[in-house]
């Protein structure tokens, strides 16, 4: 997970609050319809689901769900000031008004850092899009978030003194050398691109079936990723671990396989007795969930 006020704290009184246009409406409903579909899912090993808490111990689905409804102006929003060209700074402050309403929502839990960053900038990008008049779709969007704000966003890797204030994220990218949410964002989203929706297309085109695409594609970014939240958890043996269970799930046929389910809901178990949650892997399935819905946006 990344801090979404990791630069510069910006004065809240100057949050802009602008127009929606339709347009950024739908962008904001797309956005919450991700991050719901993602909760939603089951089985995930070592995260949240409708019936289980995973690996962690401070948030259960309605944890989730608050969340989201805290987050559901923040979309929309931040489109509408992607639609008039704001700078990262910006964007950033509204990121950090929207974590504020988020853990007091949560009653101080982490539970959508990651999406208001990731998610945010890409409802940024996909205003800034259809300013200019450009078809949107999630290639356009993602080639935004990185032509435009890229140098801005990777400005936050710059080291600190105080290690105390890093977020679990940027503490495992000093740590372990990993990239992390900053580096995906700034490259324009890669491996939700290359990976992630690759996966989904094929997997729906496969199956017709939204639910066992978006699984599919949550275990290949599993295998995929370098997860700085099993970084933080288990160190490169937890994430070495993590992606071998996740390879192999994938290379027995993923959810083609008949017994898909009985095997996810045994790494499930496997996870949370490890406390192993890929976070930042379910993060990057809400982007791809996302980009997969955008070209329906006009």
């Amino acid at each position: 997970m990344i801090m979404i006020n990791a630069l510069l704290p910006l004065s809240r009184e100057s949050l802009c609050r602008p127009f929606h246009s339709p347009a950024d409406i739908r962008i904001g409903r797309l956005a919450v319809r991700s991050l719901y579909r993602e909760v939603a899912l089951a089985p995930k090993p070592g995260l949240v689901t409708p019936k289980a808490s995973g690996s962690h111990e401070d948030m259960d689905f309605q944890t989730f769900l608050r969340s989201i409804h805290a987050l559901r102006t923040y979309f929309p929003d931040i489109a509408a000031c992607g639609r008039g060209g704001a700078e990262f700074a910006a964007l950033q402050e509204h990121g950090i008004a929207a974590e504020s309403a988020m853990l007091a929502a949560t009653n101080g839990v982490n539970t959508h850092r990651g999406a208001i960053f990731n998610l945010g900038l890409l409802c940024a990008a996909a205003g800034q899009v259809l300013a200019a008049g450009e078809r949107l779709g999630a290639e356009a969007a993602c080639a935004c978030v990185s032509q435009r704000w890229g140098a801005a966003i990777l400005d936050g890797l710059t080291p600190l003194a105080d290690a105390s204030s890093l977020s679990h994220g940027l503490f495992v990218a000093r740590r372990y050398g990993s990239g992390g949410a900053r580096q995906e964002a700034a490259a324009g989203f890669p491996t939700a691109r290359e990976s992630g929706l690759q996966t989904y297309r094929a997997t729906l085109a496969r199956t017709g079936d939204h639910e066992l695409a978006a699984l599919q594609t949550l275990f290949k970014l599993m295998a995929t990723l370098e997860d700085t939240n099993l970084l933080w958890r288990g160190g490169r043996p937890g994430l070495a671990y993590a992606q071998a269970a996740a390879t192999d799930f994938i290379t027995a046929g993923g959810v083609m396989c008949g017994n898909w389910r009985e095997r996810a809901e045994a790494m499930e178990r496997d996870f949370v007795s490890r406390r192993l949650s890929p976070g930042g892997s379910a993060d990057l399935l809400g982007v791809t969930l996302f980009l997969a819905e955008l070209d329906e946006v006009d």
